[in-house]
């Protein structure tokens, strides 16, 4: 797999990526909205304060106990980065509300259902299939593929949203939080029209595990929505990703409870940072590791995040925190950490396997039968005929085409060499 070209040098000084542009229109409606909110003060309408919305969550399910208490430390971080640094407009501020107030709703639920159910916690997560890799490198596309196969299950937009009480088999395909999940995880579609050339949304869709993550506070996506860099920053240097993992496990424990399944396929951009601590809570994981150009990748990840800002948000685009969250010389860097972790065997190589973006948009079955192989998995006619059938019915550019101009710098390119060499990613300018 590593070539022998000798373009990377771990002392090339990467130039800053410099995204530049606006935020994309928001709809009438909510443009008008956010536009009543101006003569409102909208943080005394719509509080975000920690102990408050605790309180509002404990009334409201007539609960108390959260369980551990280590996601406090990543809530008040989160919520004083919201308040301080977001510039949230009306509809962002109920947005975010909405959002933590059913994080904690959910928590005390879960908790209540395993104090009720101690034998939930013996549930065994047997040996997961977890797709990772930078956004915007076939993630989705390979997720929503490899769920066409019965002996994996993926974790669906449903579920994660509202998971207690937990699913049962019985009911599991017409359970009537399905509409109510549709009407929440579309939102964001109708908020941002732009966003429906770039990404699917529905409660019958696979989802990835930030969703289940924010039950612990600590997930990547709340930042897709707002400027915190502040609460970036906790989570790269201070938050506590074990226990965010442990917890993982746990809501898995408890959808798979009454609806069993034999593997879980799991999918989040994010595992890539902390395959260590996915590792440890998952010893017998399976980890697809999803590998494109990443100067491609990077320029379409920012023009999903622009689509997202300006539902929350009416403050102008900031490059330079866009420049610091995306530039080159972080991504390389933690590309990089994960090739040292496997030729350290701090992580299992026999344990991880990869997928290219070219390979599966040009030949996706071809790909993914390889990709069995690599797995030690069998794909069966009745399961490729399913992929197949999956395929036809979802083109791409169903639904329009995601526009997006990537800028190839010569020096940023040089930051992506030793990745790029070691896994064989061709360029795609």
């Amino acid at each position: 797999m590593q070539r022998t070209d000798k373009r990377n040098s771990p002392s090339v000084n990467c130039a800053d990526s410099k995204p530049t542009g606006t935020l994309p229109p928001q709809a009438e409606w909510l443009k008008q909205a956010n536009g009543e909110g101006a003569s409102m003060d909208i943080s005394a309408v719509v509080p975000l304060e920690v102990d408050e919305l605790i309180a509002t969550a404990r009334r409201r399910e007539g609960l108390l106990d959260f369980g551990e208490d280590y996601w406090r430390e990543p809530l008040a971080v989160m919520v004083k980065s919201l308040n301080h640094q977001a510039d949230l407009n009306l509809f962002g501020r109920i947005a975010m509300r909405d959002d933590l107030l059913n994080a904690l709703r959910m928590r005390l639920r879960i908790e209540a259902e395993y104090a009720k159910h101690p034998e939930i916690e013996d549930e065994v997560v047997d040996a997961p299939v977890m797709i990772t890799g930078l956004a915007r490198t076939g993630t989705s596309i390979l997720f929503e593929i490899l769920s066409q196969d019965r002996r994996f299950k993926a974790l669906l937009s449903w579920e994660a949203e509202i998971p207690c009480p937990p699913p049962e088999a019985a009911t599991y395909d017409k359970d009537p939080r399905i509409a109510l999940a549709q009407e929440r995880v579309t939102r964001t579609g109708r908020l941002a029209p732009r966003l429906k050339t770039m990404t699917e949304l529905g409660a019958l869709l696979p989802v990835e595990c930030l969703t289940a993550f924010k039950y612990s506070f600590m997930s990547e996506n709340v930042m897709g929505y707002c400027d915190i860099p502040d609460y970036g920053a906790y989570l790269a240097t201070k938050a506590d990703w074990q226990s965010t993992y442990r917890y993982h496990c746990r809501v898995l424990k408890l959808l798979q409870w009454k609806n069993p399944r034999k593997h879980w396929l799991l999918k989040s951009p994010p595992h890539m940072w902390h395959l260590e601590q996915l590792f440890a809570e998952f010893p017998d994981a399976k980890v697809i590791h999803t590998h494109r150009d990443p100067l491609r990748a990077v320029a379409s990840g920012t023009s999903l995040l622009s689509a997202l800002r300006g539902t929350r948000s009416d403050k102008p685009l900031d490059v330079a925190s866009f420049a610091k969250m995306l530039r080159p010389e972080a991504t390389a860097a933690g590309l990089e950490h994960v090739i040292d972790q496997i030729e350290a065997g701090i992580i299992p190589r026999g344990q991880i396997f990869h997928s290219h973006y070219a390979e599966l948009m040009q030949h996706p079955i071809d790909a993914v039968r390889t990709l069995y192989q690599n797995m030690g998995f069998t794909l069966d006619g009745e399961t490729e005929q399913r992929m197949r059938r999956y395929l036809e019915q979802k083109p791409r550019g169903k639904f329009g085409t995601h526009k997006y101009k990537a800028v190839v710098d010569a020096d940023a390119r040089a930051c992506f060499a030793r990745y790029q060499n070691y896994y064989g990613v061709e360029n795609e300018d």
